[in-house]
């Protein structure tokens, strides 16, 4: 007889995808309350375990354990990203801490901890395979970095900051949605609609529609609306409500305000961080990443800051000078970057993106991201029509190999919504292991693309083709994972190793063999011509300062919070000011994200002291690229293989620095990433 609570039931639909429309949040509870329990009690049954402890009965055992948790958060956690609802928000607000504090019990038990130690003194006599010995190390590591080394003071502390830490960040990523949600800018006269074209026009018409104003058009705070907005409204007033709503996100006082959530996170983290035996967050962020070291970091952001910063004042100081040639009074202001970025590009490249967007159409993007992994790695896409999904807008495809075989199920979601956070992300329903039979993977794509009017394509800007390329590179880590063990499978992997894969991805977007093939107009179907394939191809490296400066900027404030030794009493406001001033951030550009909205670092731990991971997979994936490049053929086969079974097959089953150099023979230089960017003759900081 079928469980009553369908999170606790077989699940029935093909490659048991989960039952999202079966799924209520009244059933997350007891299904949570549960599947701690079942998972307590196989984790006491290893750490009681009277025999000498081995790779099956230790490390094997609680890779085999936790299955039905697994199961709930991942659905879980699905929901609250891309559908989630106040039921669901009030769900995560209670079980963040409750998850904290059930991996605390596990990831500090001194029994397990044991086992674990005596297994690494011994690993030399147990014949362990060389995935096997990487899981050991990874749970050696984890343990530690977990505390489970501390005294019996040291853990419970540990284990309290855990717990807050998860609340805060909760509450972090709710605010930011709450201010998202509640802002829209009405454009209530023609007027108002000035410079936008008919793509825009109609996302803001379909926005307002959404919120019950059918026949008008919004702005909202997804990053897929503001940014051409930006760039294209004739509007300066409009421009500037749209910007500084955008860059105030989390900064609005009241309930949702974030600063003082980000002011008690660094506190706890640097305490973490001491009570483990690390002078820093960073220095013990770091420790466990390819960089080692918060210097390493500062070394490389410090070689892409200068020529970057130097490059976007020229630039600056260009479109100051258009604004005067135009008769403008006024100084270029962050709000006016982008508009006047595109006009520059037009001046500059006889490039706009209005003759590049008609032939970026949502679904020919979708089929060039398959098409490129089909020729890369032999890989189809079968619609998986009547899949469970958790919105009528989802789609599902069954992913097959070259020999016909089931990879894994692929899940799309790609348009905003009310219901939806911000951003564009990779997870899994599934990760993909061998341990418990061959178990594939239910990998999902979450994005942000301006939903079009009914009957009309859904176009997209090049920058949101480079996301869906950059999240499906990501995808692709995950289905094309070939390992045995859970911990080291798909995106498991180093932080400054894991964009290696999504920002590699990116690079065939752009290439003339994708392009004449997908970018077809909208209206005739007419492939993109050649001349502007190369106009493209020649303004490749336009615009890469702006993008440097927003995103180093970003990453140095983070590293920043994170490298203080005694945080005290932290003003996160004066302290990003103080950050930029110390930099020479030009008052022109604003960062990719500021620390209010920051849910990289503050949503969770995940990217905190590490957000520098985005430019140091860069300097990998720049050089990737040109091992393809040198061959003359961007698809070439032999390349292709070496990257899909050193990168993407490998998951975590080696160091990333050997996954690397066994697919490259060596790691690169930042050179690589400044040749790139157009950057290797920017020398000096202006």
């Amino acid at each position: 007889m079928s469980h009553p609570n369908p999170l606790l039931a077989d699940w029935a639909a093909p490659f048991e995808v989960p039952p999202f429309a079966a799924i209520k949040p009244e059933h997350f509870g007891p299904a949570f309350d549960q599947a701690f329990a079942d998972h307590l009690r196989e984790i006491d049954a290893i750490a009681a375990d009277k025999a000498e402890p081995s790779f099956d009965n230790t490390v094997a055992a609680l890779e085999r354990s936790g299955k039905p948790l697994s199961r709930v958060c991942s659905v879980f956690y699905a929901l609250t990203g891309a559908h989630t609802n106040d039921a669901l928000l009030e769900i995560e607000r209670d079980m963040s801490p409750r998850l904290a504090a059930h991996w605390n019990h596990i990831n500090m038990d001194g029994a397990l901890y044991a086992r674990i130690k005596s297994l690494c003194e011994r690993q030399a006599t147990l014949g362990l395979t060389p995935e096997q010995a990487r899981v050991l190390d990874r749970y050696r590591t984890t343990f530690q970095r977990a505390g489970a080394g501390a005294d019996a003071k040291g853990r419970e502390r540990l284990a309290e900051i855990g717990e807050r830490l998860a609340t805060l960040g909760t509450q972090f990523s709710q605010n930011v949605l709450a201010d998202e949600q509640t802002w829209t800018l009405m454009l209530e006269r023609d007027d108002d609609l000035a410079g936008l074209p008919d793509h825009v026009r109609a996302s803001a018409a379909e926005a307002a529609n959404e919120r019950g104003h059918a026949g008008k058009h919004a702005i909202t705070l997804s990053r897929s609306m503001v940014e051409p907005f930006l760039q294209m409204s004739r509007r300066r007033d409009l421009r500037e409500k749209v910007f500084r709503a955008f860059v105030a996100r989390g900064d609005n006082g009241g309930p949702t305000d974030n600063k003082a959530i980000i002011a008690e996170m660094v506190k706890l983290r640097a305490e973490r961080a001491k009570l483990l035996g690390y002078e820093t967050f960073a220095h013990f962020r770091l420790d466990d990443a390819m960089a080692k070291t918060p210097q390493a970091v500062r070394d490389l952001l410090g070689k892409v800051w200068a020529p970057a910063r130097k490059r976007a004042l020229a630039d600056r100081d260009a479109m100051q000078e258009l604004i005067r040639v135009e008769g403008g009074n006024f100084k270029l202001a962050a709000w006016d970057w982008r508009y006047y970025a595109e006009k520059l590009r037009k001046q500059q490249c006889d490039l706009d993106d209005a003759e590049i967007e008609p032939y970026l159409e949502l679904d020919n993007m979708i089929a060039a991201a398959f098409d490129t992994a089909h020729r890369l790695f032999g890989l189809s896409f079968v619609p998986l029509d009547g899949a469970p999904v958790w919105h009528p807008d989802v789609r599902a495809w069954d992913v097959r190999g070259a020999d016909g075989r089931h990879v894994g199920v692929f899940i799309g979601d790609y348009f905003a919504r009310p219901s939806k956070r911000s951003g564009a992300w990779m997870s899994t329903l599934r990760d993909q292991e061998k341990l418990t039979g061959d178990v594939r993977p239910l990998v999902f794509n979450v994005m942000n693309c301006a939903k079009p009017r009914a009957g009309e394509p859904a176009l997209i800007s090049l920058e949101d083709a480079r996301t869906l390329f950059h999240e499906f590179g990501h995808a692709l880590h995950g289905l094309l994972s070939d390992v045995t063990y859970p911990m080291i499978a798909g995106t498991n992997v180093a932080t400054d190793f894991v964009e290696l894969p999504s920002q590699l991805y990116e690079h065939w977007l752009e290439t003339p063999e994708v392009l004449r093939k997908f970018a077809r107009h909208h209206a005739t179907g007419e492939p993109m011509p050649e001349a502007l394939i190369a106009k493209m191809k020649a303004a490749r490296t336009f615009g890469q300062a702006f993008r440097a400066v927003e995103i180093t900027a970003s990453s140095l404030v983070d590293l920043d919070f994170h490298s203080q030794a005694d945080v005290g009493d932290l003003d996160p406001a004066a302290f990003e000011a103080t950050t930029l001033a110390r930099i020479g951030m030009p008052d022109e550009i604003a960062m990719r994200h500021r620390p209010p909205h920051f849910g990289h670092v503050f949503a969770s731990d995940h990217y905190a002291a590490g957000y520098y991971s985005y430019t140091w997979s860069e300097v990998l994936d720049a050089d990737a690229f040109n091992a393809f490049e040198e061959t003359g053929n961007v698809f070439d086969p032999a390349i292709a293989k070496r990257l899909r079974d050193d990168i993407y097959a490998a998951g975590g089953s080696r160091a990333p620095d050997e996954a690397y150099k066994a697919f490259r023979g060596k790691l690169p230089t930042v050179d690589a990433l400044l040749k790139k960017w157009g950057f290797l003759d920017a020398a000096a900081p202006a």
